[in-house]
């Protein structure tokens, strides 16, 4: 299906279940229930015998079947009880926008500083995030993602437990609150991105399968695969492809984040990423902003972001972890793992080049050659979204530590020089821009104990192969676990945290007036990297970026023409002539 051919519009309680030989609508709370029987057409779809109206909040539920349990709607928009219970109405229309001037923001040349709303801020909701987009602006961000944000069990999580994918958690202020939180971004000149996750559904609140053939029989990491290819996946589809657009139309979102699209199996003639593309596009033209489609990818294959004349699925962007690794090994040596094969600080320099480390090569921790090259003479640098830390880098370590907790401020501000000077979109995570002393760690909250358990022991065991002490792993169901996540925004004004404050402001003021750090030519970038000495450099546009990541002084001889634009905190002498001294961890960008 695609946008020409999509169904008509249906009605607000109009209900997708092939199973079931019986569904009837429940309208009103538990204490005051009506029972509207529903007539089932021959495409599945149920709707009500009798006009039912809508008006105003009205909560409702299915009862399936000869079951007395009222079941939510699969496509919800406000869970106001939690995802067991029923739903109730929100009309997005009823919100009234003041972004009227908002023109959208283009994924080149941005920075994206991606946030967890439960954690950002002491209050955890979006009213208390958008209290801080000042300060975002002050350190050169344009664009703005957001955690998932939809339904989950419990009351904290990460995010990607979720199993309402139409609905904004009330934890954090509910659809309406999200609506006011776009709007307050807009103003603020920031675009959002959301993160959305169609590779799997949370372990609790998940009643789709009792409608319909959400679900395949295999699993993937995280549960059972979507039902993307199979008998009646059309609907699951357009169920995917109507969220998609929810968030970009009725919610006036900018971005989308594909949470891990390389679990998306998908054998149809077109993939879904390329009818998700398709529809975007289509969308964007009629909105006149643009709209970008971010994925998360295990697979180092540049298909995903080739545009579609080209052959591929004519996504936005991807994620490119390789740098993360290349990255985070040169500053603290840690090799477990996946970073066994980024140890050789050539590593780096690939990356910077080539875009991905693993580009055909043999990778040690997955036992396989990995990854496709990336067509460097064509593709712009942008489309590899970057980062020296994430969510996933920081969580999923074993006590969720940050890497200002081993490194000293001028390797921290040298992994801030790498990311928001060098040539890919740079993605700052949460407190890193102040050395934040708060972990991020792996927070659940089921209120289910044999779920909890599950998790707890699930986490142990997925550290194994990384060689990290499983008895020091928090427990994620601890209350403990999640409060110790949040950020500590006293922080900002003193000590080390100023330091690095100041280091990101004066990134960002260059990223503004140095054309050469947005420059998107994968050709005009070129390193070295001596691993006797431990130095690197990455000349590119007319930019010389040094960086000694030994642990003695180092001495350069470079261009005399240049003058330093930027030195980390403990700086460096540049004298007449062209001799730079480098002091051990420091970096520098001259121009």
């Amino acid at each position: 299906m695609t946008t020409t051919d999509r169904a008509p519009a249906r009605g607000p309680f109009d209900l997708w279940a092939p199973k079931p030989s019986r569904v009837r609508l429940a309208l009103g709370p538990a204490d005051a229930t009506e029972v509207v029987g529903m007539t089932r057409g021959d495409d599945g779809w149920w709707t009500p015998v009798e006009p039912v109206p809508a008006g105003g909040d009205v909560d409702y539920g299915y009862l399936v079947d000869d079951s007395d349990t009222v079941l939510p709607d699969p496509r919800a928009r406000r869970q106001p009880q939690g995802v067991h219970e029923r739903s109730r109405t929100y009309d997005p229309a009823s919100y009234t926008w003041g972004d009227g001037a908002w023109t959208g923001r283009q994924l080149a040349g941005s920075v994206v500083y991606e946030l967890h709303v439960g954690t950002f801020t002491p209050e955890g909701t979006l009213d208390a995030a958008a209290g801080k987009l000042e300060h975002l602006r002050d350190i050169g961000v344009d664009l703005v993602e957001l955690l998932p944000v939809n339904g989950f069990n419990g009351t904290h999580n990460w995010g990607y437990d979720g199993v309402l994918w139409h609905t904004v958690a009330e934890q954090y202020g509910g659809p309406a609150a999200y609506q006011r939180f776009v709007d307050a971004c807009h103003q603020a000149g920031l675009g959002v991105v959301q993160d959305v996750v169609y590779n799997h559904l949370g372990p609790s609140g998940n009643y789709l399968p009792v409608f319909g053939p959400y679900l395949t029989s295999g699993r993937n990491t995280w549960g059972d695969s979507v039902n993307l290819d199979g008998e009646g996946s059309a609907e699951v589809r357009r169920y995917i492809l109507d969220n998609v657009r929810m968030w970009l139309h009725d919610y006036h979102v900018d971005a989308l984040r594909l949470d891990a699209v390389h679990a998306l199996e998908d054998t149809s003639a077109v993939h879904l990423l390329e009818e998700m593309a398709v529809e975007v596009a289509a969308l964007s033209a009629h909105l006149r902003r643009p709209l970008t489609l971010i994925a998360e990818s295990d697979l180092n294959d540049p298909k995903l972001v080739t545009p579609r004349e080209a052959g591929g699925y004519g996504l936005d962007a991807q994620w490119s972890d390789d740098f993360h690794h290349a990255v985070h090994v040169a500053l603290t040596r840690e090799t477990t793992g996946y970073y066994a094969d980024f140890e050789p600080l050539s590593a780096l320099a690939k990356v910077c080049e080539k875009g991905f480390f693993h580009d055909g090569t043999w990778s040690s921790f997955r036992e396989s050659d990995h990854g496709v090259p990336v067509d460097t003479e064509h593709m712009p640098t942008w489309r590899l979204v970057v980062a020296n830390q994430n969510h996933d880098q920081i969580g999923n370590r074993a006590v969720g530590d940050r890497i200002a907790e081993v490194l000293d401020d001028d390797q921290l501000a040298c992994a801030a020089l790498l990311t928001l000077a060098g040539p890919f979109t740079p993605m700052l995570f949460q407190g890193e821009e102040w050395a934040a002393s708060t972990p991020f760690q792996f927070f659940t909250s089921h209120p289910e104990p044999e779920l909890g358990k599950a998790t707890a022991e699930g986490r142990i065991s997925e550290f194994a192969k990384m060689g990290w002490d499983p008895s020091v792993v928090p427990d994620p169901q601890d209350p403990e676990t999640f409060r110790r996540s949040k950020l500590d925004w006293t922080e900002l004004s003193g000590g080390r945290h100023a330091v690095l404050l100041d280091v990101y402001r004066q990134l960002a003021r260059l990223r503004r007036t140095v054309p050469a750090l947005t420059d998107p030519a994968f050709t005009s970038v070129s390193c070295t990297a001596d691993e006797g000495s431990r130095v690197f450099t990455m000349e590119r546009a007319g930019t010389l970026m040094a960086i000694n990541f030994g642990d003695a002084p180092a001495d350069l001889t470079v261009d005399p023409d240049l003058a330093v634009l930027f030195a980390t905190p403990t700086g460096a002498e540049l004298l007449p002539g062209g001799a730079l001294s480098l002091p051990p961890h420091v970096g520098v960008l001259l121009g």
